[in-house]
């Protein structure tokens, strides 16, 4: 792996930029070079949100994503915001129980799965973020489920440890979707 750049978007409070930060901290893990930029709106929780994630073998020139490897969509207005800017032969990760509409795009693959029904179904409130994840590393190989695991439980801040075990159930979960 060279350089894979990631771009998470959604609105606030779905966890975009904490999702970013476990990328994050799995580039730790596994010795990679990385940048996490997040970016969002005036009225955070329910306004517009994301993150930029570069996870290198060598020195990252910029922290930037413009033309993502691969996007995270969270709502409709991200995903019809920023898929036009995927990279050729790039993969596209969203929720589709909120995103209705695909693109015509063909130089890019498309991985669609309800996310956020899947969190309802399994009573694990706010995880759809974490779900996506676990489609990703599936789908990418970027991380293995142990680097994963450790970054989850790096990322989780200490008042919040009992949610650890339903990080990893949410990370299974999209993984088997």
């Amino acid at each position: 792996m060279a350089t894979t750049e990631i771009l998470l978007a959604g609105f606030g409070g779905q966890g975009i930029l904490f999702a970013g930060k476990i990328l994050a901290y799995c580039g730790l893990m596994d010795n990679k070079e990385l940048s996490w930029l997040p970016s969002y709106g005036p009225e955070m929780r329910g306004g517009t949100c994301n993150c930029s994630v570069c996870i290198s073998d060598a020195p990252i020139g910029s922290p930037l994503v413009l033309t993502p490897d691969i996007l995270i969509a969270m709502n409709q207005p991200s995903f019809d915001k920023f898929v036009k800017d995927v990279r050729p032969g790039g993969k596209v990760f969203f929720d589709n129980t909120l995103i209705e509409s695909t693109s015509d795009r063909t130089d890019i693959e498309f991985f669609g799965i309800p996310s956020q029904q899947l969190a309802d179904d399994n009573e694990l409130k706010g995880g759809s973020n974490i779900i996506l994840l676990g489609k990703v590393i599936k789908e990418t190989g970027i991380f293995t489920l142990d680097t994963m695991k450790k970054g989850i439980e790096k990322v989780v801040p200490p008042s919040k440890a009992h949610l650890i075990a339903n990080n990893f159930k949410a990370i299974e979960l999209g993984m088997n979707n």
